[in-house]
């Protein structure tokens, strides 16, 4: 046993494995536990659910929603509300029903309490006891003694519940007339020898023969007379108009069943003495405690209400039954549930065609924003979403119209600055050619100047010697100036080169001063930036102007950014003329020769650090000019 179990373990892994391939990458009998690869299974299974609800199309998913979220709770609350109503309405004609028989038998005890009291007057009457016992020697006798006796037609006068009397006892000296009988025809039924075994009274659904044998719901009981130790049994039939009257009102088939199974009365009185069995209801069913039960009455499925009716001091006693079908009660509660029904269907199907509508506008909006979209994916910038409205598509349409400006914007700014950097590196590149062509080899230059400065220093002319060292020492700095960048002190050195030149020129005339920030003189900026500004200055602070020119730069560090002021007190440039000259700033045609050196610059410092660090000019006639630029500082100190 115990081999096979372990082979039956073996073979219900390996069918693990084959079913699930991934279970045999992970599966470690020591350390894999079940709810792991449950918990793992699970999140495989929502993860490809997750999938394939995304690969659905939004019109789709609107429609699988509407029917997850409003048709199937709305189909399940409207067959709940159905069923609910249908057993509402059941259990509420059940409880009628209940009612009803209760009344009945309520009703029906009040008929048989009269018959009852008549019937223990009559069996405790001496009178009768004699007349029935006394052995007559004539039939004039007999007759005469009837007419002395006329109880029986008189409780049938005053009680209407008693439709007939009679009496059966044994005694041959008494005429059979319509009150007392011979038992010999009834001595055998089964009624009249159950009766004379009991003192208590019984009631039988028997014929009547004063009335052709016609059926009545009778009390039967034994009247005993001790004076002379004999028996009869006393018959009172129950007035068959007062039960049918009492039953007619009943609005289902109510019956009320003798002791033996046969329909003693019945609202339809053409089951009046059928046995419960013609009706194919078992004999069993009123054996079974009061209540109700659920039979198949005339091939329909029916409820069935049954009480018991004992009356006092009796042996047996009278079942009263209502009978109604299922269908005809719930027919009402259904023909209100179809309605509503169709109500509900209608309802549905006209909100499913709304969301079909509103999901076919949804998904068209979204398709024509994708086709955007996909335009702009394949470089077709001029592309433009043209859907209204102030939902979230219109406002994602807003948005990507705004994005694809500013792609288009920046597009061309990118394509307008490279422009623009492409044309001024050709014009740097052509004024350095410029300039080398007219240095005429600097190295020869600078080496020739050499030998007469020497000369003229030797033969004491110290001044003109310095200005032949200055000039060699401009042009060898301007033969180191490259592509890249210098540090400002080494502009400024430049400048003052410069400056001492043009002071030597132009003597008296012209003065300067040069305020440099230690912390700014190792600060890169791009070659050749101050000394366009300074050479500006000297030549137009000194045109139309024989007083002398005073010429200030200054450097220094403003937080994060490099301020750089050049500044004369010369001449000064005219309103108009300054406007003038701060357009033509920005435009590479503008060919006036005395601009090209202040573009330049501006230019090289626009593309450099961006439109805010470009040329800042302000000047007034008579009172000067100032020339200023603020670069950002980066903290490598090269900027």
């Amino acid at each position: 046993m115990i081999v096979v179990g372990i082979s039956n373990y073996d073979m219900k892994t390996e069918t693990i494995r084959r079913v699930f391939p991934s279970f045999r990458a992970h599966y470690n009998k020591n350390t894999l536990s079940v709810k792991a690869l449950a918990n793992r299974m699970a999140k495989g299974m929502y993860i490809k659910w997750i999938q394939k609800t995304n690969n659905i199309r939004m019109k789709t998913k609107l429609m699988i929603s509407f029917i997850l979220v409003v048709f199937i709770p709305v189909a399940l609350v409207g067959a709940l509300l159905t069923e609910s109503l249908r057993r509402t309405a059941l259990n509420d004609a059940i409880q009628q029903t209940s009612n009803d028989v209760e009344k009945v038998k309520t009703r029906i005890s009040d008929i048989l309490r009269s018959p009852i009291e008549v019937s223990n007057k009559l069996v405790s009457d001496p009178r009768l006891e004699a007349l029935v016992n006394k052995r007559y020697d004539s039939s004039y006798s007999v007759v005469e003694a009837y007419r002395g006796y006329q109880e029986f037609e008189l409780y049938k006068k005053l009680y209407k519940e008693i439709d007939n009397i009679r009496l059966y006892i044994d005694n041959p000296t008494l005429l059979n007339n319509w009150d007392y009988f011979q038992p010999d025809q009834v001595a055998a039924t089964e009624w009249y020898q159950a009766v004379m075994n009991t003192d208590k009274i019984s009631w039988y659904y028997i014929g009547d023969e004063t009335r052709n044998d016609q059926l009545y719901l009778s009390l039967v009981r034994r009247a005993f007379f001790p004076t002379y130790r004999t028996s009869g049994v006393l018959v009172m039939n129950i007035s068959q108009t007062k039960l049918n009257a009492i039953l007619q009102q009943e609005q289902f088939e109510t019956m009320v069943i003798d002791g033996n199974g046969y329909i003693a009365a019945a609202n339809n009185r053409g089951l009046a003495g059928k046995h419960i069995s013609d009706l194919r209801i078992t004999q069993g069913i009123l054996d079974q405690p009061n209540g109700t039960y659920q039979i198949d009455y005339n091939g329909k499925t029916s409820k069935l209400v049954i009480d018991s009716l004992v009356p006092d001091v009796s042996s047996n006693g009278l079942k009263i039954i209502s009978v109604f079908s299922v269908e005809s009660i719930v027919r009402k509660a259904n023909r209100i549930s179809m309605f509503g029904l169709s109500i509900i269907v209608m309802s549905l199907l006209v909100a499913m065609v709304f969301i079909y509508i509103f999901s076919s506008l949804l998904s068209k909006r979204i398709l024509r924003l994708s086709k955007q979209i996909n335009k702009v994916a394949l470089g077709d910038l001029y592309a433009s979403s043209a859907i209204d409205g102030d939902d979230e598509i219109g406002q994602l349409s807003r948005q990507f119209n705004y994005m694809v400006g500013n792609i288009r914007d920046l597009m061309e700014e990118v394509f307008e600055s490279n422009r623009q950097k492409t044309a001024l590196e050709l014009k740097q590149k052509e004024i350095k050619l410029k300039m080398m062509a007219s240095q005429i080899n600097p190295h020869f230059l600078f080496n020739a100047l050499e030998s007469p400065r020497m000369k003229i220093h030797l033969r004491g002319s110290a001044d003109i010697a310095d200005i032949v060292r200055q000039l060699g020492n401009l042009m060898r700095k301007s033969i180191e100036v490259g592509g890249g960048t210098i540090e400002l002190g080494e502009e400024i050195d430049m400048v003052r080169c410069y400056l001492a030149i043009q002071q030597f020129r132009y003597e008296d005339r012209l003065e300067y001063h040069i305020e440099l920030a230690p912390e700014a003189s190792t600060i890169r900026i791009p070659p050749l930036v101050v000394q366009p500004l300074v050479e500006n200055a000297v030549i137009h602070g000194l045109e139309n102007k024989e007083e002398a020119v005073y010429i200030r730069i200054s450097a220094e560090l403003r937080g994060d950014k490099l301020a750089v002021t050049v500044a004369d007190n010369g001449a000064g440039i005219g309103e108009s003329k300054l406007e003038r000259l701060a357009r033509s700033l920005s435009d590479p045609e503008d060919g006036e020769y005395n601009r090209i050196g202040l573009r330049n610059v501006h230019q090289r410092l626009v593309l450099t650090y961006g439109e805010p660090a470009g040329l800042q000019i302000a000047s007034k006639p008579s009172e000067g000019t100032e020339v200023r630029f603020m670069i950002p500082v980066k903290e490598d100190s090269d900027v």
